[in-house]
């Protein structure tokens, strides 16, 4: 704009000065003219270099500040690179062993299910080659056995009463009848279930499943109301079988068809025995229940376990 007017203002002073006719009052304003024309060429030069001098400067700022964005862009550039590396680095340093142990432990546990399948067949297979010996064992004694008596005479049965049918040799093995006379139990077929476990007793009163036959057979008078016969089959359990594990079970068997019958006193006693001789057992804290309910004083003990014997009352 000050250049335009300026180009104006040069412009009149030449048509003036070029002018023929002029006076001298015209000269002194083409003089005044002339002045302020060169005053404002001095200002529009001095607003050049003003302008010339900001835009040199924000040239200057405008160029630091891309070099400033280039430089954070690089460090950018750099943490990030710094920062995937790192990843790469944990990823080789903890993926990379967790995978290899994911595996270690998937092989373990296959040779665990391996070795465990093992030992499975060889329980199955000692188990099977034990009912194979007392087999063998029962059968061994049944050729030993006398000849049988001529017609028309009697045997005596293993309690001692007559009229009982005539030793033989065993018709099923000792599994398959323990398998037999627990399955006719569950089933609720307990008449058959005790002739079972009797003749398991007859046969096979030498085996290790002896005592919980014993203890069936009682387990089974007293689910019957027949409590006198289970307290003496209980009886049987813990006398005859002095060091198996129905013990316990038998003796509080023993205490609650006590109960059953109006003898509490046997019973409290039966409880006590039960409590001195087991204190670890899980049945010991329920025969301090039966005791507190009887309205007797009960006391646990917390370690030990007193010795096995003494007095039994029958």
């Amino acid at each position: 704009m000050f250049r335009r007017f300026l180009v104006y203002a040069v412009a009149a002073a030449a048509v003036l000065t070029l002018s023929p006719s002029h006076s001298s009052g015209a000269s002194k304003e083409i003089l005044e003219l002339q002045r302020d024309v060169a005053t404002l060429q001095d200002m529009v030069k001095a607003m050049q270099r003003q302008q010339d001098e900001k835009f040199s400067a924000l040239t200057v700022l405008v160029q630091q500040s891309l070099n400033a964005a280039n430089e954070a862009s690089r460090s950018v550039a750099v943490i990030q690179s710094g920062f995937q590396q790192s990843l790469r680095d944990q990823e080789s340093k903890v993926v990379t062993p967790v995978v290899g142990l994911s595996s270690r432990m998937d092989q373990m546990s296959t040779d665990l299910r391996t070795v465990q399948q093992a030992v499975s067949d060889l329980t199955g297979m000692i188990s099977s080659l034990k009912s194979q010996l007392t087999d063998l064992n029962n059968a061994v004694k049944v050729l030993q056995t006398p000849p049988a008596p001529p017609p028309g005479t009697t045997t005596t049965t293993p309690g001692g009463t007559p009229g009982g049918a005539p030793e033989g040799p065993p018709p099923i093995s000792s599994t398959q009848l323990y398998q037999n006379a627990v399955s006719d139990r569950l089933g609720g077929k307990f008449d058959l279930a005790l002739q079972e476990f009797s003749d398991y007793l007859r046969w096979y009163g030498n085996t290790d499943m002896a005592p919980n036959a014993q203890f069936y057979i009682a387990s089974i008078h007293a689910s019957q109301g027949d409590y006198d016969n289970a307290v003496r089959e209980y009886d049987m359990v813990i006398d005859k079988y002095p060091d198996n594990n129905k013990i316990p079970d038998a003796m509080f068997g023993k205490g609650q068809a006590l109960i059953k019958i109006g003898r509490r006193t046997d019973a409290g006693q039966e409880f006590r025995d039960l409590i001195k001789r087991f204190p670890r057992s899980d049945l010991s804290n329920k025969a301090c229940d039966q005791l507190k309910s009887m309205g007797l004083g009960c006391a646990v003990p917390r370690a030990g376990v007193a010795p096995r014997g003494g007095t039994r009352k029958k």
